[in-house]
């Protein structure tokens, strides 16, 4: 019997680096995110390969359905030029070859310590191991009770950025309606609506 997992590892794979490829390439701005699209749903593929369903979903309704899509209607609204931005690219190549250089000497480094390391296998089975549950209920059992502090720390945190980016954002311009919802609570009936008899035959 043909064991189709190998196949479609690689078939996911390959499409997913061809996506990332053409993410960086493409001169076409929208094109280019419609190409990270692409590259979302193939790593969120594999990731079901490997068994991490709750991962695979958090990177589809996450990425693609918020990211990648946020990014897709901010370049549509820009109308940005695909020229101007390769032109302005084109002064970063060296230090975006460094970067990136150094990152994949990094993930390299901690690829080759981490399957060097002999209790990699037992971190990997530990949450799941002697026990019948699934990926996604190790990984609530493992940030609801262990790490329940950080979770809600990291929760508290974004609550703040987000209040913070509010704040920020927040402009007060003169001659500008905004809206009261008290005003709106306390409205009558007879303040929004207003019946007019009109006669037969002397309509607009």
């Amino acid at each position: 019997m043909i064991n189709i997992a190998p196949i479609l590892f690689y078939v996911f794979s390959g499409v997913l680096l061809s996506a990332s490829l053409m993410v960086v390439t493409a001169r076409n701005t929208v094109h280019g995110v419609l190409f990270l699209i692409v590259a979302f749903f193939n790593a969120a593929a594999l990731f079901l390969l490997a068994h991490a369903e709750f991962i695979a979903m958090i990177l589809v309704v996450v990425y693609v359905g918020a990211v990648a899509v946020l990014f897709l209607f901010v370049v549509m609204m820009l109308n940005l030029e695909g020229g101007e931005m390769h032109r302005g690219i084109k002064g970063y190549t060296f230090m975006g070859v460094l970067i990136g250089g150094v990152l994949l000497v990094e993930l390299l480094l901690m690829g080759l310590s981490w399957y060097t390391a002999p209790e990699a296998f037992d971190l990997t089975t530990a949450p799941t191991s002697g026990l019948k549950i699934t990926n996604t209920q190790a990984l609530g059992n493992l940030l609801y009770t262990h790490y329940a502090l950080g979770f809600q720390g990291a929760g508290l945190i974004l609550l703040i950025a987000m209040i913070g980016a509010i704040v920020l954002t927040l402009r007060h311009r003169e001659g500008v309606r905004k809206q009261n919802i008290r005003d709106q609570q306390e409205r009558q009936v007879r303040e929004s609506l207003r019946l007019i008899d009109i006669p037969s035959g002397s309509g607009v």
